[in-house]
């Protein structure tokens, strides 16, 4: 074989195993940090990119978000308690150059110092609040963690996205007497709807005897106003008839007494006793 032939075949060789063992390719949830001789040369976006073998490197950035657990951890809150402390951390990457660069050229593995940052910060924010107020107040405690960590990380060229506090579990013995003052305060709440439900049905009762006790008051005094009215017409009757009836009783027990003894009365024709004498004998009175 020509050895020129030869010469030429392992040039060609070289420069196609060169050629191909420098292609990089990017995918579109990542970023690319070219670096020839350790020293920065370019950025990379997604797709097809070339390095100089031995010469460049290339350092790929995920963009994506990404999440982070802060690990368990034992806090001590205020009231002197042990608390079983753990968080998540969602964050991402910006994909502009200078954050790509800041997130690899100004922090040494930022999930690791994120997961570190996350604990101390945890830390200070629930040794200040008491157990009870850890629990009630995790939005709270979210926002602060988040507030921290993105103002600490603005100089890694990553934007913290949310933080989450998974859990606030308190010791076994605090646990099992937090559950004791839970039930109690539900049986004291359920006592007093059932107190309140008593008083509202003995107020229901009690207005319906006043009811009852009144229309019976009402009845009475109707009929007692009833009795009177018909015993005063019965007075108005008895002063309208019974009075002129008495009178004239009166004459008749002294025609009476006159007859006895033979006597002579003369009694005007037109006069009420004429009648009298005349219904009790059984005659028609005279007439002209």
């Amino acid at each position: 074989m020509d050895p020129i032939k030869i010469v030429v075949f392992v040039i060609v060789a070289l420069f196609v195993l060169t050629f191909l063992s420098g292609i990089r390719i990017v995918r579109p949830t990542h970023r690319g940090l070219i670096e020839r001789l350790g020293k920065y040369k370019k950025f990379a976006k997604s797709g097809f990119n070339w390095i100089i073998p031995l010469v460049d490197r290339m350092i790929q950035v995920n963009i994506t978000e990404q999440m982070v657990d802060a690990q368990p951890q034992e806090i001590i809150t205020n009231d002197n308690l042990n608390a079983r402390v753990d968080a998540q951390v969602y964050f991402r990457v910006r994909d502009d150059e200078e954050n790509v660069k800041s997130s690899q050229y100004h922090v040494n593995n930022y999930q690791f110092q994120i997961v570190n940052l996350a604990r101390t910060t945890l830390r200070n924010i629930i040794g200040t609040l008491t157990l009870k107020s850890a629990n009630s107040e995790r939005d709270k405690i979210n926002t602060a963690l988040l507030t921290t960590l993105s103002k600490e990380t603005q100089n890694w060229g990553m934007a913290i996205v949310r933080t989450e506090l998974k859990e606030i579990d308190p010791p076994k013995d605090v646990q099992e007497t937090m559950n004791k003052v839970v039930k109690a305060e539900n049986e004291k709440v359920a006592a007093l709807d059932f107190a309140n439900a008593a008083e509202r049905e003995a107020d229901g009762i009690k207005r319906a005897e006043i009811k009852k006790a009144e229309g019976i008051k009402q009845a009475k005094i109707l009929s007692a106003e009833g009795e009177a009215e018909a015993i005063r017409l019965v007075n108005e009757a008895a002063n309208t008839y019974f009075i002129g009836n008495a009178q004239l009783l009166r004459k008749l027990e002294t025609l009476e007494k006159s007859l006895m003894n033979n006597a002579k009365i003369v009694i005007p024709s037109g006069s009420e006793l004429v009648n009298v004498i005349g219904d009790m004998a059984g005659v028609m009175p005279l007439t002209k």
